[in-house]
């Protein structure tokens, strides 16, 4: 991590990450199903930018119809410490954010780095 770190308020926070959610082509973005985005402005200890929790959906089947939405968590004050600038902080929430939604998607880490949300 870097020793600069950037400040943004939680709501600045959360518009980068509504912006790259909107930045997702609307035809995954429908497809998202049962699946909550929120921002934890602490983070936890370590280097985690981003958190899926749940049953991706290319493994849901009849026994998730009554099962609680998704979660992805997007950890803000790990983000911010990584980076120095706005445009950096930008740019790893939106790579965040996709790698993420990837994971809802049921693609592996292996496939996100091939296309470079890793």
């Amino acid at each position: 991590m870097t020793s600069e770190m950037i400040t943004l308020s939680v709501e600045q926070f959360e518009e980068l990450v509504a912006n790259a959610l909107e930045g997702i082509p609307a035809g995954l973005r429908a497809a998202m199903d049962n699946v909550a985005v929120v921002v934890d402005d602490l983070s936890p200890a370590g280097q985690l930018l981003g958190l899926y929790e749940g049953v991706p959906l290319t493994q849901r089947g009849n026994h998730y119809s009554a099962s609680v939405p998704d979660r992805i968590t997007i950890y803000m004050a790990t983000i911010c410490a990584m980076c120095r600038t706005g445009q950096e902080v930008e740019a790893l929430v939106r790579k965040t954010v996709l790698h993420e939604v990837g994971h809802h998607f049921g693609i592996d880490d292996r496939r996100l780095k091939e296309l470079g949300w890793a």
